[in-house]
């Protein structure tokens, strides 16, 4: 897949350095050349430009871009408008980056319904994500084992745990599963995520649960491409 990170700070760097590792073509941009020559031989490619100007944007590859990540944090202007930008250029996925509640208020009226809180995710846990667009969330808990969101795979909706059968398949553990339900508040619609409880054997594995799992990394990646 092919990412486009836009503002190569702290966050940004993490994020675009991850994303190659995990064998995605990724370019990234910055209007200083220091930040730009230090990932020159880490990420695909990274290039000089400033990431406000309509001309420069343009001359990226958005279309071809899975997604464009705006990391761009210490001026929120320059954020804002690099985020308006990319919403004209019509690029098909926009992921925003908040650095307080104005910013935020900002990309939901432009309707940016994807942004980051780098303060409450780290750019692993979002390359995790990109990387697979089943995971919702991770998180780890030491070098080898992870909690992970997913999707529930769609072999085994309709199953039950015991059915399924995925701790003996896979090495996994399920902790619980969420159900979303969706609500209008203020003419937006707003979705809303509920823990179902320790799972057992008898929980039924539904469309559109998210399944809380325990593991290796390895593993719970194996489960998600096996269940597809």
């Amino acid at each position: 897949m092919k990412y486009i990170v836009l503002g190569l700070g702290n966050f940004g760097r993490a994020l675009a350095i991850r994303l190659t590792e995990l064998g995605h073509e990724v370019i990234g941009a910055d209007n200083r050349m220091s930040k730009v020559e230090e990932l020159k031989e880490k990420i695909t490619h990274a290039v000089r430009m400033d990431s406000t100007d309509a001309d420069a944007m343009s001359a990226l590859p958005l279309k071809d871009a899975d997604a464009a990540i705006v990391a761009i944090g210490e001026d929120e202007g320059a954020s804002l408008l690099t985020t308006a930008l990319l919403k004209q250029l019509r690029v098909k996925r926009i992921i925003g980056r908040v650095v307080s509640d104005l910013q935020k208020t900002v990309l939901e009226a432009m309707d940016i319904d994807e942004y980051i809180m780098p303060e409450e995710e780290s750019a692993a846990r979002l390359a995790m994500r990109l990387d697979n667009l089943d995971i919702v969330d991770s998180f780890k808990v030491s070098e080898r084992y992870s909690i992970i969101e997913t999707k529930v795979p769609a072999k085994y909706i309709g199953l039950t745990l015991k059915e399924a059968n995925l701790t003996n398949k896979y090495k996994v553990i399920v902790l619980t599963t969420i159900k979303s339900t969706e609500q209008l508040e203020d003419g937006k619609t707003k979705v809303n995520r509920e823990a179902t409880g320790i799972a057992h054997s008898d929980t039924v594995l539904a469309e559109g649960d998210i399944l809380v799992l325990f593991g290796e990394l390895k593993d719970i990646t194996r489960l998600i491409q096996k269940g597809e």
